[in-house]
């Protein structure tokens, strides 16, 4: 099979051309796993984290890529949960103690990090760890709801929002563009406010039903409840909690920071920042149930995620393009472009 792979961290900057294309043996399923033709798959900014070391993968070389849709292709022994030809999706969680505390246990495995990922024509993965894609999503389509959407939804329901209440996106990109249709689905008088550098993403999220969009550094009109960041930077986190009403939750919704603009932390005032009681909570990692609970309500809203897709020779890329920025929507890799 036709798989992507890693072999050592490197800066993006350095090297345009981190993923090496290669002919790998399809994978066999043990017991309990199954055997996944993969059709799409997303590409997350978690991916440029574990290229460039920020989360890196414990062992080389390794086929990245976690937001995963495809068909079953063959089940492992004692597999009954799924039938050959379902159509199937994978996230960042490929195995963990299967509790409401699986996304922070010493058990969890990433699937694309710690095992072999989606960025290949072929996969396996337990079988508890595989979803079924509502049938009204386009596989391309389904790929970025299976991270992006899942943790923007774990994000929402960690910064504690009420209906009527202020929320503030900083970074719009993969997630958040899928955030901010769910928000406007379930807290309808909710306002949404964007903060993003460039002013074609400002416009994106306005034309998504944002009351406002401007700069990471602007301040909103008014004080908000809530600040959901997906931003790989620091300065958003002051900029944000700049942005919060007394009594505000920001919400970082990344696995890692980039150390580039970690200067920007010694601005950080409490009186300014933090003092009135305003809080910082942070989204590690997804569980199944995330996952489950959310593609569902996404067919019901229905999310339409905005998506660019690209060959599998294309990630780098992608990827290259993701580093730069300047994104509307999610980019996702086809196997059959």
């Amino acid at each position: 099979m036709k798989a992507l792979v890693l072999r050592e961290t490197c800066s993006l900057s350095d090297n345009k051309t981190p993923l090496q294309l290669v002919d790998l043996p399809i994978p066999t399923p043990q017991a309990g796993e199954i055997l996944i033709r993969v059709v799409a798959c997303g590409v997350c900014h978690t991916e440029l984290d574990e290229i460039e070391g920020r989360t890196a993968p414990p062992n080389y070389p390794v086929v990245p890529g976690h937001e995963v849709v495809g068909y079953v292709e063959q089940l492992g022994d004692g597999t009954s949960t799924h039938r050959i030809g379902d159509r199937v999706g994978v996230g960042w969680i490929h195995s963990s103690s299967g509790d409401q505390y699986e996304n922070v246990s010493p058990q969890f495995q990433a699937t694309g990090r710690d095992v072999n990922g989606g960025y290949a024509e072929y996969m396996t993965v337990p079988a508890n760890y595989a979803y079924p894609i509502p049938e009204s999503f386009g596989s391309a389509e389904a790929a970025p709801l299976l991270c992006a959407g899942a943790i923007g939804y774990r994000a929402v329901r960690l910064s504690g929002i009420r209906n009527g209440q202020k929320l503030g996106l900083t970074g719009f990109g993969g997630s958040a563009h899928l955030v901010l249709q769910m928000v406007r689905h379930q807290f309808p008088d909710t306002k949404v406010y964007v903060f993003a550098r460039h002013p074609e993403v400002q416009a994106f999220a306005q034309e998504l039903g944002a009351v406002w969009a401007g700069h990471t550094e602007e301040r909103a009109p008014e004080p908000l409840d809530a600040i959901i960041d997906t931003t790989p930077a620091w300065k958003p986190v002051v900029e944000g909690l700049a942005n919060l009403a007394p009594g505000g939750r920001l919400v970082i919704n990344a696995i890692r920071k980039e150390e580039s603009d970690k200067k920007s932390l010694l601005k950080l005032s409490y009186h300014e920042h933090l003092w009135m009681e305003r809080e910082i909570k942070t989204v590690a990692n997804i569980t199944q149930y995330d996952i489950r609970e959310f593609l569902p309500l996404a067919a019901e809203i229905p999310i339409r995620p905005k998506v660019t897709t690209y060959s599998l020779d294309q990630a780098n890329q992608a990827l290259v393009e993701l580093k730069q920025g300047r994104i509307q929507g999610a980019k996702v890799l086809v196997m059959d472009k």
